[in-house]
């Protein structure tokens, strides 16, 4: 009964992307005597944090930028016969939505020993320019250019960005591609030790606590942000984002040089307005390495 119901809270997720939910996965330990499997739940690290609200229920304050909490967090601080709650209310709340445009990278060289050496294919290269096309025919008028360091992601902004003149570009290792959390149900092809998702899974947390967050209060106008970066570290962020369980990242799947748009509103509500679209490129031109 217990396994039941540890599988049912796994299905349906902690609201707010929660700790509790990066590791709500159940493991399957050794049989029993009577032959059913002992369940084991895996502790949430140290960096995950506190619970949060049940199943099903949306956490306004995922991004910790809500306003009345932002507003309690300073009441010790408030003197006597300052503004009323209201205005001290809007004072902190976000005026802009920000779209997220999250890239992946296009095909490169997966059989190089050095990452400096994973450069991109040809085909990789020509799936670069179909991206940048596709961006550029948008006519938005992005604000700038997130891009992992490493060596296919450098390269895949390299393409892109000559379709947009004038957009800066900035570098991160916090994107880099890395294990985030032990993916459930779990996949007999992709195995990383204990440690990778121990010192990549904080790392990636970072970058989704970091960059995905509803816009600054100083923010007037809509700003149009574009993520260049990896497979693992985009379905990680959008699981965490919708506030789906993280651990279900693997179940998705994307194509390289996709674009996955998230749309964060001034109120923290997040929607999904396309996962992985390669729609824009020729069948022959798409690939999944």
């Amino acid at each position: 009964m217990a396994f039941r119901q540890a599988l049912q809270l796994a299905a349906c997720g902690l609201a707010g992307g929660s700790a509790a939910v990066f590791f709500s996965a159940v493991a399957v330990g050794k049989p029993r005597a009577g032959g059913d499997a002992e369940p084991r739940v895996v502790e949430p690290p140290a960096w995950a944090g506190a619970a949060r609200p049940g199943p099903g229920v949306w956490d306004p304050n995922w991004d910790r930028r809500e306003p009345l909490s932002l507003v309690n967090l300073r009441k010790r601080n408030l003197e006597p016969g300052e503004e009323e709650l209201a205005s001290r209310l809007d004072h902190y709340k976000a005026k802009a939505t920000r779209h997220i445009f999250l890239i992946r990278h296009s095909q490169y060289h997966v059989d190089a020993s050095l990452e400096k050496d994973r450069t991109l294919t040809p085909l990789g290269r020509e799936q670069a320019e179909l991206t940048g096309l596709r961006l550029a025919s948008l006519g938005l008028k992005f604000n700038k250019i997130v891009h992992s360091s490493m060596t296919r992601a450098i390269e895949t902004t390299d393409i892109i960005s000559k379709h947009l003149p004038g957009v800066c570009k900035v570098s991160t290792d916090l994107l880099r591609e890395g294990a985030p959390i032990e993916p459930d149900p779990p996949v007999s092809h992709w195995k990383p030790e204990a440690v990778q998702y121990y010192e990549d899974g904080a790392r990636i947390e970072a970058a989704f606590r970091n960059y995905i967050h509803r816009a600054d209060t100083k923010q007037q106008e809509d700003s149009y942000e574009i993520f260049i970066c990896h497979a693992n570290v985009i379905r990680y962020i959008v699981c965490r984002a919708l506030q789906f369980p993280p651990e279900g990242w693997l179940r998705l799947s994307l194509n390289n040089g996709s674009i996955t748009h998230l749309v964060v509103r001034p109120d923290g509500r997040v929607a999904l307005r396309t996962l992985g679209d390669t729609g824009f490129m020729p069948p022959d031109k798409i690939s999944r390495s």
